[in-house]
């Protein structure tokens, strides 16, 4: 581990040397080059601007261009450059550092826990409650001898506390945990069934979640800016512009459109690329045809390719209206020219440019995102998407998921730049009605998480960037998505093994299905308290009936002996339970648990005490053939124990 630690090149002493990042501080100079993770958050110097690759810490979909005095940060990827930077901070400091100090410091304790705390103060209470009764009419009142009192509120006590309810839930929630399993949701916490159950909020990242994180070129949108060309000649020249061989995001695109890659160099002779850089923003390829001509073709920001125009000033208006149309709707625009180079020289400036076409790129929601929305809808789970993108980018893939498009920039949360009809609104109140937050950063979606927490909700949170775990790490239910990354992982709940957010729908079901299978058995378990409690009470008031202390030892026994083989009985039963999950999220609503189980305990208390004057009162008993239970009763308590003394 020691020798997989980050380094860096960083100059000491007026020399560089490599060092492992953990020594770096403040004020250092370091050297970022192709291929480096960056050691550690630094402002750029004088040179050339870089490509930095930052997805995991923001989930942008796309390397970002950095210049001199930009801030690059910490675990970053160098794509393309080389230049100079000053270290501004280290370890908990940085950018990921925040983070993962976020991640560390969070402890969140589980409905689970305080539910079945609740519960067992409630049982408590009232065998409680039962044996100050006893205590005050046996001693006082009836004046009972002190050791059959005694006897008496043993049987309260050993037979009122529910133990086998722990162990019942939590195997039924193991075998709940195997089943998610098999649906492709890998359970790493086993309460978080339980909270899945009651879910009522999903805080959604959008890049690879709730899209493919696969840039695509919607054909039908394509702007042709030339006469006698159409939108399928515009791809096929972007193709030629792009490399087929290490390809980046956008060039990956654009090939990926033609019927087979090959087309992009098919019937031509290759004879200079010009790679994308920082400057020109702009790849090109020149080319000789069959018929042995030269020319050259051109992609990339739309700003440069209109520079290269030959009629700028006639279509400059309309190229602008069209990107403003494409920002509009959240896709970037990307521009294609065309130049004859009858010089037939490489080097050659070539002929007039031809400003060809308009190109909007878009990253696609999944095929099963919209039905997955719509489905969580219908079952109670509001979806808010909190994304790193931009605000444009998050509204187009908002309307196009039938989500919503009530979104605002990471800036609202902090009570700035809110739009006229929300200005009034509390932040919190904001939080809950919006249907998503763009541009935000990791303070911001542990801070969404947490204020809706404070409002009640049960939070659920997907992501699989770095940028992502502290949300995840404070979140009811964190959701790491397929291919997240480690941090994602270790710090989530549930990890998905199947891509998108299909399989949380069929966990939700799954959940709220375990979760009425557990309310069942927890209704049973406090109307047996309230049975035992009640019953027992009142024989030993009512009839001064003392349970003599072998008795106490045979429901000691027989109660081990059935919470044995009452959880074995309940665990196959309840596993396979005939329950319908609730519409709605579910939750511990205690109050009505707590009155079905005193009414349910309650008759069955009644139906032991109606049993035993049945049996110990009258002669309904002896009318069967069988002997009296008062006698019985005599004979246990005074026999067994002379039997065993003579033994």
């Amino acid at each position: 581990m020691a020798r997989l630690a980050p380094k860096g090149k960083v100059l000491r002493d007026g020399r560089w040397n490599e060092q492992d990042a953990s020594i770096l501080v403040p004020g250092d100079i370091i050297s970022i080059k192709l291929g480096d993770i960056i050691p550690a958050d630094a402002r750029l110097l004088e040179g050339d601007p870089l490509k930095i690759d930052q997805s995991a810490l923001t989930g942008e979909s796309l390397p970002v261009t950095k210049g001199p005095g930009d801030g690059v940060y910490s675990g970053s990827t160098c794509k393309q450059g080389e230049i100079e930077a000053v270290v501004i901070a280290t370890g908990v400091h940085t950018f990921f550092g925040k983070a993962a100090h976020l991640v560390d410091t969070t402890n969140q304790v589980g409905h689970f826990q305080k539910v079945l705390t609740a519960i067992g103060n409630f049982c408590i209470c009232s065998i409680a409650v039962g044996m100050i009764v006893e205590i005050i009419v046996m001693y006082p009142i009836q004046d009972r001898e002190y050791r059959p009192g005694i006897d008496n509120l043993l049987v309260l006590l050993i037979g009122g506390i529910p133990i086998a309810m722990p162990t019942v839930l939590s195997v039924t929630m193991a075998i709940g945990s195997h089943r998610l399993s098999q649906q492709g949701a890998i359970t790493k916490r086993m309460t978080a069934i339980e909270e899945m159950a009651g879910m009522d909020v999903l805080c959604s990242d959008k890049t690879g979640t709730l899209t493919l994180n696969k840039l695509t070129v919607d054909k039908n949108l394509i702007e042709v800016f030339t006469k006698g060309v159409d939108a399928d000649t515009v791809v096929l020249m972007a193709a030629q512009a792009s490399r087929t061989e290490n390809q980046d995001a956008i060039d990956a695109a654009i090939v990926g459109m033609l019927a087979d890659p090959k087309e992009a160099r098919a019937g031509i002779q290759e004879v200079h690329f010009l790679p994308f850089n920082p400057t020109d923003k702009r790849t090109a390829l020149t080319y000789i045809d069959n018929a042995g001509k030269m020319h050259r073709v051109s992609k990339g920001a739309p700003e440069q390719i209109l520079n290269l125009a030959h009629n700028k000033s006639d279509i400059e208006r309309r190229v602008h209206a069209v990107i403003d149309k494409f920002a509009e709707r959240g896709l970037r625009s990307l521009a294609v020219a065309y130049q004859e180079v009858p010089e037939g020289r490489k080097d050659s400036p070539g002929g007039p440019w031809q400003f060809m076409g308009l190109m909007p790129l878009f990253d696609p929601p999944r095929h099963d995102s919209a039905e997955t929305i719509r489905r969580a809808l219908n079952l109670g789970v509001n979806v808010k998407m909190i994304t790193g993108d931009q605000l444009a980018i998050g509204k187009e893939t908002g309307r196009r998921l039938g989500m919503g498009t009530n979104m605002y920039p990471s800036s609202a949360l902090l009570g700035q730049d809110k739009d006229e009809s929300i200005v009034a609104l509390p932040i919190d109140e904001l939080i809950e009605k919006a249907d998503g937050f763009a541009g935000v950063f990791p303070e911001h979606k542990y801070e969404i998480v947490k204020r809706l927490q404070a409002r009640k909700h049960i939070c659920g949170m997907t992501g699989d960037g770095v940028n992502d775990a502290p949300a995840l790490k404070k979140a009811d239910i964190g959701i790491a998505v397929a291919d997240a990354t480690d941090a994602a992982r270790s710090a989530s709940d549930i990890v998905l093994t199947e891509p998108g957010l299909s399989v949380i729908i069929s966990a939700v079901l799954t959940s709220r299905a375990i979760f009425q299978r557990m309310k069942n058995y927890t209704i049973y378990a406090v109307s047996i308290t309230i049975r035992i409690v009640l019953g027992f009470m009142l024989l030993a008031l009512i009839w001064k009936f003392d349970f003599p202390p072998f008795m106490v030892l045979i429901i000691a026994i027989l109660n081990d002996v059935a919470i044995l083989g009452s959880i074995a009985g309940t665990i196959m039963t309840i596993s396979k339970d005939r329950v319908k999950p609730s519409p709605l999220p579910d939750s511990w609503k205690l109050a009505e648990i707590f009155t079905t189980g005193i009414v349910l305990g309650s008759y069955l208390a009644m139906m032991t005490v109606i049993f035993f004057w049945a049996a110990y009162k009258t002669d309904f008993f002896p009318y069967l053939g069988w002997q009296p239970l008062r006698k019985q009763l005599m004979m246990t308590s005074e026999s067994l124990p002379q039997q065993f003394t003579c033994k």
